[in-house]
């Protein structure tokens, strides 16, 4: 997949694509230099472990990085194991809990495995490496010496910490050097650029600043817009439940898009879709007075991204049946118990498993406290009643799009 030649229209091609979704470039001559240059880049891609979901906003950069694979560039996909037992503190307002390296390491796995559903993986063009490569092994005269080329004044400048200071709020040593270690990263990898979200821009300017102190270029930092949520207000986040996952199958894709704002869909069509500017005017211009429908075409659009036409055709079809028409879905995903009588939390679990994704108890507690657990038509709420499975299939709805046919083994 090498191509050390770029023609320049493939590199206007590409700064024009990356327009939609780019929010700063520090520097936008310094990029076009570099992609330019004949030599494969080295991406960085940092991420802190502390969960193991992507959503479609961390994707925005990954399909930026995927054009720049396609022009030959090498994705570096850096695990940061060794700092995420430290926690960034951007935009949180109290320390953050420690991580085991169990679960850090599980967390990992399953990042790339999402991360590759975007990506390319193939060795020319992506790399995997783990910051405790050099963290881990570091004297501590070394990890001085880093600190040692910073003034306090300089990491106090960063907003949270200032924020902190304000308010009265405590601010731990491990946090104030955080910035540092990721700055330093950019160092061990010889990164020419790394693209990231707005709010991770004072870390790795720092990484400019450490190339810069060791002798090397620095790297370009391109940030991101952030897109606020299917709630209209805050960024994506599982916590909220506000969230787009990659590892959502499509039906709940499609159906968590339909609850977006109205207000939201010119936004979420220019950064979350490959449509062009001008089929995005067309649809906007044909579904003026039809927003439902023009959210279907958002919808459908994404899906067809993560998933291909195809399937985003199927889930369309499913959803109008459903929901326009108030139909029971023909066709839903089969689950096989062990037995006849089975308890409600138990039988939900099975569901999910089945379809490779899961929900905590808690979850689904209170999904059956606010009603949106129905088995064959009637409503369950009590956590522990007993499901009686039907010699023909009982049919479990949670929520507005998950349905399930349950069968026994018996």
């Amino acid at each position: 997949m090498k191509r050390p030649d770029v023609r320049a229209s493939e590199i206007d091609g590409t700064l024009a694509a990356f327009e939609r979704t780019t929010d700063e470039i520090f520097s936008l001559d310094e990029l076009r230099q570099r992609l330019g240059s004949g030599k494969q880049l080295v991406m960085k891609y940092g991420v802190d472990v502390t969960a193991p979901d992507l959503h479609i906003g961390h994707a925005v950069n990954l399909w930026m990085y995927r054009q720049l694979q396609e022009l030959g560039h090498k994705l570096v996909f850096l695990i940061g194991d060794f700092t995420t037992q430290i926690g960034d503190p951007t935009g949180k307002n109290k320390l953050r809990p420690v991580i085991p390296l169990e679960d850090i390491r599980r967390n990992a796995d399953e990042f790339i495995r999402q991360a590759k559903m975007v990506v390319h993986d193939d060795p020319e063009v992506m790399e995997i490496r783990r910051n405790s490569e050099w963290f881990g092994a570091m004297p501590a005269r070394e990890l001085l010496s880093l600190m040692s080329m910073v003034t306090h004044d300089r990491l106090m400048a960063r907003d949270m910490f200032r924020r902190r200071a304000e308010e009265g709020k405590e601010i731990y040593e491990h946090e104030l050097i955080y910035p540092i270690l990721q700055g330093y990263d950019s160092v061990m990898l010889d990164a020419d650029l790394t693209v990231i979200g707005s709010d991770q821009l004072y870390n790795e300017m720092m990484g400019r600043f450490y190339q810069e102190k060791f002798g090397k270029k620095p790297q370009v930092v391109v940030t991101t817009k952030i897109t606020p949520g299917i709630d209209g207000r805050e960024k994506q986040s599982k916590s909220l439940g506000n969230y787009i996952g990659l590892n959502h199958s499509p039906r709940d894709k499609f159906g968590r898009i339909m609850t977006v704002p109205d207000v939201l869909m010119d936004e979420y069509f220019r950064v979350y879709t490959d449509l062009s500017g001008s089929e995005i005017e067309r649809l906007s211009a044909e579904y003026r007075s039809e927003p439902r429908e023009l959210k279907a075409k958002l919808a459908e659009a994404i899906v067809t991204r993560y998933h291909g036409r195809e399937v985003a055709a199927e889930e369309e079809k499913w959803f109008r049946e459903t929901f326009s028409e108030r139909k029971t879905p023909t066709e839903m995903p089969s689950v096989v118990l062990p037995c006849e009588s089975v308890g409600i939390l138990e039988v939900l679990l099975e569901c999910f498993a089945s379809q490779g994704g899961s929900r905590s108890n808690s979850e689904l507690r209170r999904l059956l406290a606010q009603g949106g657990v129905r088995v064959d038509g009637e409503t369950v709420r009590e956590l522990n009643q007993a499901v009686t499975i039907s010699p023909s299939g009982t049919v479990v709805q949670v929520g507005k799009r998950n349905w399930f046919r349950v069968t026994s083994k018996s």
